[in-house]
């Protein structure tokens, strides 16, 4: 009477293995610096001739591009960037506003994301979509502390007063929300596609 052979378990087998967290942890971060890169070649012409980097080049002596660059970068994840004024702080969006920034941006974050998470299904070949998705979604683990410390690198000083995004949901939305879901859905896509070439 024969055995029955059982099936060699293999590190496609689990859901998330330090290789996986690894490689989706290196994608998460340079998801976060290859869309802050796109929104700097897309915006950065703009902001630098506007009038408001002319009037913050006067109040700080530096005209901030870089750094206002980032607020859109955070609008594209619907963070609003506050922004001192005489009565007190406004929350603006600059993405899709009237003439100023395109409403495509809103796409790049998402983008970019979903294809940082179906790159980890591609590299580490997840057994299942919920295993793709679940290694999608540590791309997170790049992303977010990147995030977080955007968020205060790309806050001014003008006075007294600060200008940046706003921390709290700077955190959650494009820190946590975002990579989350994209990462996921781009990972669960990505394993699809991957074990259909097997």
């Amino acid at each position: 009477m024969s055995r029955p052979e059982s099936a060699p378990t293999s590190r496609t087998d689990r859901a998330v293995d330090g290789r996986t967290l690894g490689v989706a942890a290196a994608l998460g971060g340079l998801a976060y610096l290859l869309s802050y890169a796109i929104t700097y070649a897309a915006t950065g012409q703009q902001i630098s001739n506007s009038l408001a980097a002319r009037v913050l080049e006067i109040a700080t002596g530096d005209p901030g591009t870089w750094q206002i660059v980032g607020w859109v970068f955070y609008n594209a994840h619907f963070v609003t960037a506050e922004i001192p004024g005489l009565f007190g702080s406004t929350a603006v969006n600059l993405v899709g506003r009237g003439d100023t920034f395109s409403p495509a941006l809103f796409a790049l974050p998402p983008v970019v994301l979903a294809l940082a998470g179906a790159l980890v299904a591609v590299a580490t070949r997840p057994a299942t979509p919920l295993s793709g998705a679940i290694g999608g979604a540590a791309v997170t683990l790049g992303y977010l502390p990147l995030a977080v410390g955007g968020a205060f690198v790309f806050t001014l000083s003008v006075g007294d007063a600060t200008a940046g995004p706003t921390l709290a949901t700077a955190i959650l939305l494009a820190g946590l929300v975002y990579p989350l879901v994209f990462g996921a859905l781009g990972g669960a896509v990505g394993s699809m596609v991957s074990s259909g070439r097997e």
